[in-house]
Order: structure tokens, then C-alpha cells, then sequence
């Protein structure tokens, strides 16, 4: 079977004998009691890659937004919402708001419709936190971060960016050559944006392959949620497996991190180009996630089962208007160009057989 559903973006498989061996997969105690200096390591080496004064592990996402926005909840604020922002971030904020925090919601990458709503409510004398993916997995765009932190700066607020889908895949000075940027530091450098509003919180499941997450900022800002994360109190700390997959992927891409990106950028141009000799098209635009765009006659889980019966697994996903289904491709630098031009043939057998009958009948 020919597979475009995993999000290990630069093929980075961390198998036993790769690792640091370790004693134990964990002490036994929370992080709150004890932080080992295998994590302490690992965190300082993840600040230097945002770009970021400090920054502390986390076993993931969830757990670090289950305490986040309670954390900055201890002095007034109110969060602003991106709509394209992820569910596991959403997730915490809702637990904010259950408390009292006030939300709300602005349209996607729409810094317009998210100044509008700081106007209405500049006499609620709250600090404003603004919530944003960096990277949207639909449309391969980053979010419009410039002018979220500037919006966020002049009120004295922060952006709260969950930046898992770009890090370790954007980076630096992007070039036609260097379509992904250099250093993998993610969508803030991508888009040269740094300063003490950004709180950074990204997954290293992706483009590193480690089972994680990490949590950057400005140092008073991550002092702070140590400080009062319940989870690091409540929640094993994350494995020194995981860990150690973590600084093996840090170790592997800082020093062919860029020959990975650009063996993907290849792969994903050739994969676009592949779908336009049969006169398909793709959402996505660099991003290794390719969702494709289809006529009103074609069935996408039709033919779904149809590149399934042809030894093909692509991902079956929830269209971007909310409404039917969608299939999307995920391109990783384990794929060949031979994977690519045998995914394109089965697509092209696919597709007569997937068109709805009563549409093959009008059309006829």
C-alpha cells in the first residue's frame, strides 16, 4: 500500500537503537517536584530555534493549552480567536472561558476583522490575547503574524501562536530555491517576527517525529506558566524516550535539516506538477499537505475506495466549507518520485469510476 497520511514531514523515524538509551522512561515524579536535565537540555536547545528567551517541554499540546490561558487569566484579559485555529488549542480556551475569560472569534487571517473587534472593546481594560495557527494546513498560508503582534503590542497583549504544522519545516529567508526558508525555526521566522508577545506552543510530532510538545516565550512569560501549569503537577512529565527522540531530531536537522526541506520541496512540486498532466489541481501551495480540488461530478468517498482498491491511502477529511469530504495527499521526504507517478496513474483510474452516475448521465 502506497501511503500519503502520515505528517512526519522530513521522515525523521526514531527507532530504539537510534536513542540515547536511558535508565528509565520516567522518575516517577511530576515536573512541577522535579525537571531532569535531559528536559532542561532539550528546552534550551528548542529556545534557540524559536528564537525565544526560554522555553519548557510539555508531553503535548493539550497539555500545555489545558493551563496556558488559565495562567494568563491571573491578571484580566480577553482572547481573540483566529477561526482557522487548531482544536487542541480551542480546547484550552475553552476551559478559559468557562471561567469567565471573555472570547471571541474573528475571521480567518482577517488582522481587519481582528482590529475592528479590539476597537469595540477598548474600554473593557483587559489585556488582549490574540490566538493563531501559524501555518493553515487547507490553504498552505501562513497567518498575517505582523500585524497580529503589532495589533497585540499597541494594547500591551500577547499572540499566542500554535505554530505545529510549520516548525522544524519553516524557517529563514525563504528563496524560490529555499521554498520552506532555512533553520526550521517555524512560522515566526519565516515571516522575521520576534518579540516578548509571542507565546509559542508547538507539537514535535510533525517535521521532528518526537512525541512532545514545546511551550517559548519571553522568559517572564514561561517563569510564569512553570510556575502555575497544574498539569505539570498533576500530569507525568513527558518520557525520556520521547525526550531523546526529541535531541536526535534537533541533532539530524540542524546539521541536514536543509537537504531535507529541499528534497520535500522537490517531492512536492513534482507531486503538484504530476496531478496537472492529468488535469487536477491541488490546494496548498508549498505545504506538504495537498488537498485536491475536484469537479461537482466526482465523489470524493467514492473515490477514496477507488484509490484504496488501487493500493493508494490518502487522507479522507472534512471539506473546508464544513460540508461533504475532502482528500488530501501528505508528501514526506520518505516518498519517491516513482511513489509520486504511480499515486497520479491510480488517480487517473480512479476518477471514471467515481463520478456520481446521474452526473456521468447529464454530462453524456
Amino acid at each position: 500500500m502506497l501511503d500519503f497520511t502520515s505528517s512526519l514531514y522530513l521522515g525523521l523515524r526514531h527507532s530504539t537503537g537510534s536513542l540515547r538509551p536511558w535508565a528509565q522512561l520516567t522518575t516517577g515524579r511530576p515536573a512541577a517536584l522535579e525537571t531532569t536535565p535531559e528536559a532542561i537540555r532539550a528546552g534550551d536547545a528548542l529556545a534557540r530555534l524559536l528564537q525565544v528567551e526560554s522555553a519548557v517541554l510539555a508531553p503535548s499540546t493539550l497539555h500545555l493549552y489545558c493551563d496556558l490561558f488559565e495562567v494568563l487569566a491571573s491578571e484580566p484579559i480577553a482572547i481573540y480567536t483566529d477561526a482557522g485555529a487548531y482544536p487542541t488549542v480551542r480546547w484550552g480556551i475553552e476551559r478559559a472561558a468557562a471561567k469567565g475569560v471573555p472570547v471571541a472569534m474573528f475571521e480567518m487571517r482577517d488582522a481587519a476583522a481582528l482590529e475592528r473587534l479590539l476597537r469595540r472593546d477598548h474600554n473593557l481594560r483587559r489585556r488582549p490575547v490574540v490566538v493563531t495557527d501559524g501555518l493553515c494546513v487547507e490553504t498552505g498560508r501562513t497567518a498575517p503574524l505582523p500585524d497580529y503582534v503589532k495589533l497585540a503590542r499597541e494594547r500591551n497583549g500577547y499572540v499566542v501562536v500554535d505554530d505545529t504544522q510549520a516548525f522544524g519545516l519553516l524557517g529563514e529567508k525563504p528563496t524560490n530555491s529555499d521554498p520552506f526558508g532555512t533553520g526550521g525555526g517555524g512560522t515566526p521566522a519565516f515571516l522575521n517576527v520576534r518579540g516578548p508577545e509571542l507565546i509559542i506552543g508547538n507539537s514535535l510530532a510533525k517535521s521532528f517525529g518526537a512525541p512532545l510538545a514545546v511551550l517559548g516565550g519571553d522568559g517572564r512569560v514561561i517563569s510564569k506558566f512553570v510556575k502555575g501549569s497544574a498539569t505539570r503537577v498533576h500530569s507525568s512529565p513527558p518520557s525520556q524516550a520521547a525526550i531523546s527522540a526529541a535531541e536526535r531530531a534537533l541533532d539530524i536537522t540542524s546539521n541536514g535539516g536543509e537537504n531535507l526541506r529541499r528534497r520535500l520541496a522537490a517531492l512536492v512540486r513534482s507531486f503538484r506538477a504530476a496531478l496537472r498532466q492529468i488535469g487536477l489541481s491541488t490546494r496548498g501551495g508549498m505545504f506538504p499537505v495537498q488537498t485536491m480540488e475536484v469537479t461537482a461530478d466526482v465523489e470524493p468517498r467514492r473515490l477514496y475506495g477507488r484509490l484504496l482498491d488501487l493500493g493508494v491511502r490518502a487522507v479522507l477529511r472534512q471539506a473546508r466549507n464544513m460540508f461533504g469530504a475532502a482528500i488530501a495527499f501528505v508528501i514526506t521526504t520518505l516518498h519517491s518520485l516513482s511513489d509520486i507517478d504511480r499515486c497520479a496513474e491510480a488517480l487517473e483510474r480512479a476518477l471514471a469510476p467515481a463520478r456520481t452516475p446521474q452526473r456521468r448521465a447529464l454530462i453524456s
